[in-house]
C-alpha cells in the first residue's frame, strides 16, 4: 500500500500568524498519526515562516510513523538534519525567497554537489530521495547520484487533470518505468487531492509515498483532520 505522509507545514503557517501556540502543531502532528497518516513532512525553510527549527527537533521526538523532511541542502539545513536524523530526507532545488516548490532537480548539471550530499547522509543512515521532474534523463541521473528513491513533482499533472488525464499521466508512467529499471524508491507530491489521487495511484502501482499538505489541510477546514486523512487513505486504496 502506498503510504501518506501529512505535510503540516500549512499548520504551522496558521499558527505563526499571530505568535504563540495555537493550533498546537505537535498535537496535530499526533492526531494526524492517531487518524491513520504513516508519516509527517516537514519542510523548514531559511527565513521560518512556518515549520521552524525548533518544531523540527520537537516532532522528532512524538512522530512514531515516518518523519521526513524536505528542503534544499544549505548548510544549515544539512546541519539540523544531522542533527535530529529524520526517517528521510527529500531535496528540494527551491530559492531561499521562493513560495512553494516549482520545479525538480537537475540531476545532470548538479551530480557532484547531489552525490556529495547524498552520500553524508546515507553515512548518517538516512534514507535520502531527490524532488524531480518526470524527465528519464533526470530520473537516470538521481540514481547515478546514489539516492535511494525519487519524489515525482506532480504539479504537471494536477494542473492539466481535468482537460486530459491520460495525457497528463503518461509521463509519470514513464519516469515510473525508469525508476523501476534503475532500482529507485518510487514518492510523489505537489499539488494532488481527492480528485486526482486514485487515478494516479492506479497508474503507478509501485508508488511507495505520497506527500500531502495544502490540500488535505484545505480539506480539513470543511471536513475535519479525521475525516479527510481516512478520505486521502481511502483513495490510495486500490
Amino acid at each position: 500500500m502506498t503510504r501518506l505522509s501529512v505535510n503540516i507545514n500549512k499548520v504551522a503557517l496558521l499558527r505563526n500568524a499571530r505568535g504563540g501556540n495555537l493550533p498546537d502543531l505537535i498535537k496535530f502532528a499526533m492526531d494526524c498519526e492517531r487518524f491513520g497518516a504513516q508519516g509527517i513532512t516537514v519542510h523548514p525553510r531559511p527565513d521560518q515562516r512556518h515549520i521552524t527549527f525548533r518544531d523540527v527537533r520537537d516532532l522528532k521526538s512524538i512522530v512514531k510513523t515516518e518523519f521526513n523532511m524536505e528542503g534544499y541542502p544549505s548548510g544549515n539545513f544539512l546541519k539540523l538534519v544531522t542533527e535530529v536524523l529524520p526517517d528521510q530526507v527529500t531535496l528540494v532545488p527551491d530559492a531561499p525567497d521562493q513560495i512553494t516548490s516549482d520545479h525538480g532537480w537537475d540531476t545532470l548539471t548538479h551530480h557532484g554537489f547531489l552525490k556529495e550530499i547524498i552520500d553524508e547522509l546515507k553515512r548518517n543512515k538516512i534514507r535520502t530521495s531527490l524532488f524531480v521532474d518526470p524527465v528519464n534523463k533526470f530520473v537516470e541521473g538521481a540514481a547515478n547520484c546514489g539516492v535511494d528513491r525519487i519524489e515525482l513533482y506532480t504539479e504537471s499533472y494536477a494542473r492539466n487533470f481535468s482537460s486530459g488525464r491520460s495525457q497528463a499521466i503518461e509521463p509519470f508512467i514513464h519516469a515510473s518505468q525508469t525508476a523501476l529499471i534503475c532500482q529507485l524508491g518510487i514518492n510523489a507530491g505537489h499539488d494532488l487531492n481527492l480528485e486526482n489521487l486514485r487515478f494516479f495511484k492506479k497508474n503507478l502501482p509501485d508508488l511507495l509515498e505520497v506527500s500531502i499538505g495544502h490540500a488535505l489541510i484545505s480539506d480539513a477546514l470543511y471536513l475535519g483532520i479525521e475525516n479527510s486523512i481516512q478520505l486521502y487513505l481511502k483513495e490510495l486504496e486500490i
